[in-house]
């Protein structure tokens, strides 16, 4: 069963409320993990065959992106929404990490 758009937005408003008030990079890396690991449970029954021919991340992202090309338009909307997501909030916690980073120097030596 495919998640619909207006599930997933219901279930995204619960988790970080009206206007994603209260997202941040940790809670949106916990949901986004649970959201694959649910797919993958329920989709993935079967024996995995990997089977890829891309050598190298932009073979990847090409092969996502014409791939959602062709999907439904409410799935299509949910996998590019999460893919922003992630890079978005990861860009965050890397800004956060390079800022911080300094004060915490001595700790960690």
């Amino acid at each position: 069963m495919v998640l619909k758009l207006k599930e997933f937005r219901n279930l995204v408003r619960r988790e970080f409320g009206p206007g994603m008030a209260h997202a941040t990079p940790a809670n949106v890396r916990e949901f986004l993990d649970s959201r694959q690991a649910e797919l993958f449970t329920r989709e993935m029954r079967e024996r995995i065959i990997l089977n890829e021919t891309a050598t190298s991340y932009e073979e990847i992202l090409k092969d996502f992106f014409a791939r959602v090309l062709d999907m439904p338009q409410e799935e299509a909307i949910i996998m590019l929404w999460t893919l922003a997501c992630d890079l978005s909030f990861a860009s965050i916690e890397l800004q956060h990490a390079e800022r911080l980073g300094p004060l915490f120097k001595d700790i960690q030596e």
